[in-house]
This record gives C-alpha cells, sequence and structure tokens, in this order.
C-alpha cells in the first residue's frame, strides 16, 4: 500500500530563505490567485489553434440545448461539452476566448491540488513548491490548458482525485471515496486517456480494502451512468465518436501522407523524448526510475502504478502528442516531491532540473514575443468576428454557417451548420463511414461533400496554415460551393472569406421546368 516513509527530511535541503520566507508568508490562495492571472494571460497570447475547433463548437452547440452524438458529432468522451455548455451560451460571442480562460482556472486548480497532495503526504512547503513549480513549467501544462481543447477538465479532476486519495490516508471516510470515484470517472468522461489510471487505482483499492472500493465504485457510477445515458441517445454515433475515430482516423491520415513517419515506433519515442524534455518531465522520471533500484525508496507504489498507467495511455495513441502526457504529471511531480521530502536534490541535480524547466518555458515565451510583436492572437480573432458578423447582418444571413474552423463562429454571433462541428478532422477523412451513416451521424466528409450539402453561409480563411491547418481543405469546400452561384463577400484586413451561396442548380432547374 501507499505509505508515507517515517524518514526524517533532509535538512541540507536549500531553497533561498527569502523565497522561504515569502511562502511561509503569502496564503495558498493568493499564489493561486497569481498562478490564474500568468496562465490565463498566457492563454491569450497563445496562437489560434485549428485543434481547438472541435471543443468549441460541441460547448456553443451543447449550450443550445444539443446533445452530443444524437444531435451533432462529438470525437470524445462527452461530460467536457456538457458542463461547458450553458457557459458558452453565458459568454455568447466571447465564447471562444471565455473557454481558454476556463482552462486556464483549472490548469491553475491543477497545480494548486498537486501542491495540496505534496503537503497532505508530509512534504515540506519549499519542496512542495518546487515541485508544483516544476509542474507548473512544464510545456505540456501550458499547452494544454492554454487552448480550449479537453485538456484541462479532465487534468484538474485527475489531480483533485490525486489529492484526496494522498489526504485519505490511513482513514479515507466514505464521502472522501465517492468523491475519489467521481472525480477520477468524470476524468475519463471528458477525456478517454484518463480511463487507464482511473481503473488503475480502481485495481488497486482491491488489493489495498482501506481504499475503499464500494464506495469508490459508487462514486464512479454518476459519470459512468450519464455517459451510458448519452449512449443509449445514439448508440452508433457514440461508438464511433468516442471509440472508432479516435482509433483509426489519425492513423488514416498519417499513413497516407508525407508525415507517415510519425506513426513508426521510434518516431513516436523520439516524440515522446522531446515533449518530455521540454520542462522537468524528463528529469523527474529519471530520478524515480533510479530511485526504484533502492528497496529503501519504494514507498509510494500507488503513484508509481499510476505513473506507468498514464504512461501507458500516452503512448498507446498514434501519433504521439504532447497532451497525452498530461495525465502522467501531476502523479509523477507528486512521487518527485516525495523523493525529495526524504532526500535533497544535490546541486548538480538541481541544475539539471533548472536546466530543463528553462527549455519547458521556451515554446510559451515564443508565443509571448509573437503576441507582443504581432498583438494578440485572441483579439484579432474577435476581431475578424465582429467583421464577419456586421457583413453577415447586413445581408440579412442568419443560418448555420459552414466552415472548417467552427471556433471562428461564436465571435459572428452565428452556429456552425453540425455536419461540420468536428472541424477538419472528419472532413478529411476517408470512407469511415457509409453516406447514410454519415447522415444519421451528422457528419460529412470531403470526398462526400455535394453543392447542396452546403448553408448559404460558408466561411473560409480559418483552416489554414497560421492556425496549424491545412488550406487544401478549404479549397475542396470551395471547388464545391462553386457548383451554385457563389457571392465572395469582400473582409479586407482579415484572413477570412465569406460565401453567400445561391439555390442548387438543379432545384433552380426543376422550378424553372415547373409549368406556369
Amino acid at each position: 500500500m501507499m505509505t508515507v516513509a517515517t524518514i526524517q527530511p533532509d535538512m541540507r535541503w536549500q531553497f533561498g530563505s527569502t523565497l522561504g520566507d515569502a511562502l511561509r508568508r503569502c496564503p495558498l490562495w493568493a499564489w493561486a490567485v497569481l498562478l490564474t492571472i500568468v496562465l490565463a494571460a498566457l492563454s491569450m497570447m497563445r496562437p489560434i489553434d485549428h485543434d481547438e475547433s472541435q471543443y468549441v463548437a460541441a460547448a456553443v452547440l451543447s449550450g443550445e440545448g444539443l446533445l452530443p452524438y444524437r444531435d451533432y458529432a462529438y470525437l470524445q468522451t462527452p461530460l467536457q461539452p456538457l458542463l461547458f455548455g450553458p457557459l458558452a451560451r453565458l459568454l455568447s460571442e466571447f465564447a471562444y476566448p471565455g473557454l481558454r480562460l476556463v482552462n486556464a482556472l483549472l490548469g491553475a486548480l491543477a497545480i494548486v491540488f498537486v501542491y495540496r497532495a505534496a503537503r497532505a503526504g508530509g512534504v515540506p512547503v519549499r519542496v512542495a513548491f518546487a515541485a508544483s513549480a516544476l509542474f507548473a513549467g512544464t510545456d505540456i501544462l501550458l499547452f494544454g490548458t492554454g487552448l480550449a481543447r479537453n485538456d484541462a477538465l479532465p487534468l484538474a479532476l485527475f489531480a483533485g482525485a490525486l489529492w484526496l486519495i494522498v489526504a485519505g490516508g490511513e482513514r479515507r471516510t466514505p464521502a472522501a471515496a465517492v468523491a475519489i470515484g467521481l472525480l477520477l470517472a468524470a476524468a475519463a468522461a471528458a477525456k478517454a486517456s484518463y480511463a487507464l489510471p482511473a481503473a488503475a487505482y480502481g485495481l488497486w483499492t482491491l488489493w489495498d480494502r482501506s481504499h475503499r472500493p464500494f464506495w469508490v465504485a459508487l462514486g464512479a457510477a454518476v459519470p459512468v451512468a450519464l455517459v451510458l445515458a448519452l449512449a443509449d441517445q445514439a448508440p452508433e454515433a457514440f461508438w464511433f465518436g468516442a471509440f472508432v475515430f479516435p482509433a483509426d482516423a489519425p492513423e488514416q491520415y498519417y499513413a497516407g501522407g508525407a508525415r507517415a513517419y510519425k506513426l513508426t515506433l521510434g518516431f513516436r519515442l523520439l516524440d515522446l523524448l522531446k515533449f518530455s524534455a521540454l520542462g522537468a518531465t524528463l528529469p523527474a522520471l529519471v530520478v524515480i526510475v533510479w530511485r526504484l533500484r533502492d528497496a529503501r525508496e519504494r514507498v509510494d507504489t500507488l503513484l508509481e502504478l499510476l505513473i506507468l498507467a498514464s504512461l501507458l495511455s500516452a503512448v498507446l495513441p498514434e501519433p504521439t502528442w504532447r497532451q497525452y502526457l498530461l495525465p502522467v504529471l501531476p502523479p509523477l511531480f507528486l512521487r518527485l516531491a516525495r523523493i525529495w521530502r526524504l532526500s535533497a536534490p544535490a546541486r548538480r541535480q538541481r541544475a539539471v532540473f533548472a536546466l530543463f524547466a528553462v527549455a519547458g518555458l521556451v515554446p510559451t515565451l515564443l508565443a509571448f514575443g509573437a503576441a507582443v510583436t504581432d498583438g494578440l492572437p485572441m483579439t484579432r480573432a474577435l476581431r475578424e468576428g465582429d467583421a464577419v458578423e456586421a457583413l453577415l447582418d447586413a445581408e440579412a444571413a442568419h443560418g448555420p454557417v459552414a466552415t472548417l474552423a467552427p471556433h471562428l463562429l461564436p465571435a459572428t454571433g452565428r452556429l456552425p451548420d453540425r455536419r461540420f462541428a468536428t472541424g477538419p478532422f472528419y472532413f478529411r477523412s476517408h470512407g469511415l463511414l457509409s453516406h447514410a451513416e454519415e447522415g444519421r451521424f451528422h457528419l460529412v466528409s470531403g470526398a462526400r461533400l455535394a453543392a447542396g450539402d452546403l448553408p448559404r453561409v460558408v466561411l473560409l480563411g480559418g483552416e489554414s496554415q497560421w492556425a496549424g491547418g491545412d488550406s487544401a481543405l478549404e479549397a475542396l469546400v470551395a471547388r464545391v460551393a462553386s457548383a451554385r452561384p457563389v457571392r465572395v463577400l469582400s473582409l479586407s484586413g482579415t484572413r477570412l472569406r465569406v460565401l453567400l451561396l445561391g439555390p442548387p442548380q438543379a432545384a433552380r432547374a426543376r422550378r424553372s421546368s415547373k409549368p406556369s
């Protein structure tokens, strides 16, 4: 079982008396507020990313009372749009930046939870602060909590559960066990990659009954019941969105292109190494693996199990991206804090961690520099959205909009056409569904897109290189749209184009052939 070692803390740990005194004097809530402000500011400076498309669209559509799978396609497990839907409706035209700010807040909560978990495990203030700061400075966390994706919510839920697990000790109450099960299952309901560490903990409760497996299962039953209820509304669409597409679509997309090398095991391991090296993740892993050689250090078997399960969840998807490593970080840096509680890092080890910590800040500093030079990306996105809204209002065009960048639509005051709610990700696939299944699942692929599938308004320009997208996909939409009467509306000073489409030619021909 996980126990707190009785070895006395190594008093050689030196963190600087000035900082130590500041940590003791400043309350935790003040540090949390400061951390939230910093992460929120950084989220506004991060470039627009097409990865955000389906998450913003899903929140907006859920805010309108629609359900994932039944009413629109969603390519993840469903908790986030259900929770964020009311917020997106409240934020209205500011939904996109607002969702980024919410994720920044959740990222700050995750860091605070890791700190509190370390303190609950007997780690001194300065050591807990150091480990939490290293966690906060990883590029993995800064990226995952700086975008309107589905990374920050499950991370905060997982970190909160970890705090309760450590704080419970040997006298865990039924209420705490219910909360742990609820948080872990909710994390998996927001992102499937958290299912492995959640299952690992569930198995551990069967081994160590002091964790109260019945009450943990009772708490987990609530998110599980919610997911099953949604799945029952549209079982085939749920199975495709939550499991089939995440497993098959990335491999299909990369295997057929110039970046097929990203699917090879060697390159995936290289990616894992690269992302781990942008911050203290890699040296923390090295320290923990090295300490496993010493039998006296094996006091955190549960944390090591959670780290292993999280690493496995990061390795399984193809290709590998930095956000897949997020589940690893809370147990990893908590374990590091507990190691340093017993044995302070030597000067050389501290220098290595400082070097990697600086490396983790480089991508964010580059984004900060670009924002200072070129202006805030989010401010520009809102300004362009206002221009589109004014143009569409002048044309009395108020219906849904077809676009591969639905995250840009809230600022225009328009809803996405539900068939385009997944942004470019299903659109670029080939043959994953039949034509009939696409209709039932509210989807359309580029290979099957017909002029008659498009609504009156089409927004182009958001799925481009400046947002990490593929402009060839938008060129396909424009070619299909050209089969109908098209007016291109001028948007000077923006990166966007608006197409106003007339009725399909075939429909016009049928009407003109009717006898008067």
